[in-house]
């Protein structure tokens, strides 16, 4: 599978993609050939929380041709030329009415910015400020866009992988963005990848929820139709964005910020013999924003390398193959996996006797005499589990507690196990 990674996003990597359209199902169906995704349409004007299914999108062409008859701002060069959701045009303009539709960066001038116009009908492109500054101001520019705004459906592919319990484990990446590596591809190819090797385990606990969505309004639909599911059933999930580029692997914290995710996520980085960061939940950034919205509130981090909008090259041209690194992908899956096979073996007790300290005396685990002082610290290792040992807690964290690892507790959890005063959640 990771050998094959390079040529998935070669095949994906030209594909102009939106919230809505046939470059978004183009990219479903190539997906599909690796993450076996059940894919799910939401017509357009559907209403889904405060919000509403816009209209599909759908382009063929665009360009703009220079007084001169130079071709320039050509979508079949490069799709992020164009406005994402412009609407057609063909017509003929001066410089001064079409500078007002070009979206340019200073800060960046030899870089194509990304831009959108999904909730507002309007028509741009963008465009280097370099190759701006060449332009001549008289004569007429004739405008091309050979795109469709109507009706039609927005697509998201979800999954569930059944494992012993119906508790969940969640998996989120997003689907939309046009020709940009680390904000758009990594995603995907993480998840497709993750699903390869969680499939592969065997003897699940947990199932495993898969989402792809376009960004935001894709997730927000899902959560509208299957969020009371996520509300029962979910233990932890982990959204993955930007996880191709060189920098190091992050992790946000979900809101909540001391959730099974955040503390398997978080003991695993702190293992790893390299540099790692842990981020507090923040409103900007990707579709942690609405697993977390009050509503819900669901335990559910993120995977980052580098955080959006911390690299120069976020939203721009610039991020394209030579600026990730499939080595650096894989890594990011390779912790994900580490965190997951955390969530797998992690056990959870449940103290049979809740209501005030057992007797361990009749149940043969207190020293009749005294004892010694090995035996008092076997005693206090019990006592110590049982009093946390109300099933939201796993044996790590209740470890952690005493400065002690989970394997110091095997002898005090195998005696109150025999005794019936601990049981497995």
């Amino acid at each position: 599978m990771n050998s094959d990674l390079e040529k998935y996003f070669d095949r994906l990597w030209p594909i102009c993609r939106s919230i809505t359209g046939n470059g978004l199902r183009e990219s479903f169906k190539i997906l599909q050939e690796i993450i076996p995704l059940e894919l799910e349409e939401i017509p357009t004007g559907a209403k889904v929380f405060d919000w509403e299914i816009p209209k599909e999108w759908n382009i063929t062409d665009a360009y703009i041709i220079t007084p001169a008859g130079k071709k320039i701002c050509d979508f079949k060069t490069n799709n992020l030329h164009i406005l994402n959701y412009s609407v057609p045009q063909n017509t003929g303009l001066t410089f001064e009415e079409l500078k007002s539709h070009l979206i340019y960066r200073e800060d960046l001038p030899e870089a194509i910015p990304y831009a959108t116009s999904y909730y507002k009908e309007n028509w741009g492109f963008c465009i280097s400020y370099n190759e701006f500054k060449t332009l001549p101001k008289e004569g007429k520019y004739k405008v091309v866009i050979d795109s469709t705004l109507k009706a039609g459906s927005l697509t998201y592919g979800h999954l569930l992988l059944k494992g012993k319990s119906d508790k969940e484990i969640l998996l989120s990446s997003y689907l939309c963005h046009p020709s940009m590596a680390n904000n758009e591809l990594s995603g995907p190819l993480a998840l497709a990848v993750l699903y390869a090797k969680i499939a592969a385990l065997k003897d699940r606990k947990y199932t495993y929820r898969f989402v792809l969505a376009p960004e935001t309004i894709g997730i927000i639909a899902f959560l509208h139709k299957y969020g009371k599911d996520l509300i029962n059933n979910l233990e932890a999930g982990y959204v993955l964005t930007c996880c191709a580029d060189k920098g190091n692997i992050t992790y946000k914290k979900s809101k909540k910020e001391n959730t099974l995710a955040d503390r398997a996520a978080e003991r695993v980085l702190k293992s790893l013999a390299k540099p790692s960061e842990i981020i507090p939940y923040a409103i900007g950034g990707s579709d942690e924003r609405q697993y977390c919205s009050p509503g819900f509130n669901l335990p559910v981090g993120s995977f980052i390398r580098t955080p959006y909008q911390k690299y120069k090259e976020y939203h721009t041209s610039l991020d394209n193959k030579e600026f990730i690194s499939f080595e650096k992908l894989n890594e990011t899956v390779d912790t994900v996996f580490e965190v997951i096979k955390t969530l797998e073996q992690n056990k959870f007790y449940i103290n049979t006797i809740p209501f005030c300290e057992p007797q361990l005396g009749k149940h043969n685990l207190y020293p009749s005499i005294g004892g010694t002082w090995g035996d008092v610290k076997l005693v206090h290792k019990m006592l110590h589990l049982l009093s946390y040992a109300d099933g939201t807690m796993d044996i790590s964290d209740i470890a952690c507690k005493r400065n002690l690892t989970e394997a110091d507790f095997t002898e005090a959890i195998a005696k109150l196990t025999e005794a019936g005063l601990l049981k497995e959640k």
